[in-house]
């Protein structure tokens, strides 16, 4: 299984990656992953990217080409790989697209999580976690019996919540996916590469249409639907 997550912030890309590699014993490729493993290991690459990065400017695409292309060289790859938080952009999807070419390697699918922004927004902004054990809740979804303890490990008032997620920036997030992300999603459908899963449905849901895609006898009933964001 060679493959593409696609998705805005918060769909879950993360989340079934892990599922599925640990299911398929396939390598989960991350872009922010590959950069921080190769400033820690100081390599010739990483050394870059951490200047870069102290400058305050985006990481050149050839840069991270070349981190993919150089983690695709390992022989846990040989198995398959998931690709998630790259490409992003146009230019991003036709220099992967180059370098897999040279490396005769074959992508299965792009894998499209698709989900509707105003649920995405209520799904994201209302979570919060227990800083004392990593326990996740929600506002809506998974309250804790007592509003100031953590179920898990009984913690008072250690719920925490990223300064990110809050409807403003989480919209702010969304646009940019819609404005520089989802006009790859045309360019992987030309090439009979696309294919589109409910992000929206519970993670078990979002697991066996994905596994479905590659003939999963575990397939989920067809046919779902998705709200059109414009």
């Amino acid at each position: 299984m060679r493959i593409i997550l696609l998705g805005p912030p918060g769909a879950g890309k993360g989340t079934q990656a892990r599922i599925l590699t640990e299911k398929y014993g396939i390598v989960h490729i991350a872009a922010g992953d590959l950069f921080r493993e190769n400033i820690k290991n100081k390599t010739a690459l990483g050394l870059q990217v951490e200047e870069i990065l102290k400058a305050g400017t985006l990481v050149p695409d050839e840069i991270t080409i070349k981190m993919i292309a150089a983690r695709l060289d390992q022989p846990d790859c040989k198995n398959g790989f998931i690709l998630d938080g790259f490409p992003r952009t146009v230019a991003q999807a036709e220099a992967l697209e180059e370098m897999l070419k040279k490396k005769a390697i074959k992508l299965d699918a792009a894998v499209q999580m698709a989900v509707d922004d105003d649920e995405l927004v209520e799904r994201i902004s209302g979570r919060f976690t227990c800083s004392a054990c990593g326990e996740g809740y929600h506002d809506k979804f998974k309250k804790p019996h007592d509003p100031d303890t953590c179920d898990k490990c009984g913690a008072k008032d250690k719920f925490t919540r990223r300064p990110d997620d809050n409807a403003e920036a989480v919209r702010t997030r969304l646009g940019v996916y819609h404005s520089q992300t989802k006009p790859i999603l045309p360019f992987y459908e030309e090439r009979g590469l696309l294919k589109t899963v409910d992000g929206m449905a519970p993670m078990k849901d979002v697991t066996a249409q994905i596994l479905a895609l590659f003939g999963a006898k575990d397939a989920p009933a067809k046919g779902f639907q998705v709200k059109k964001n414009g």
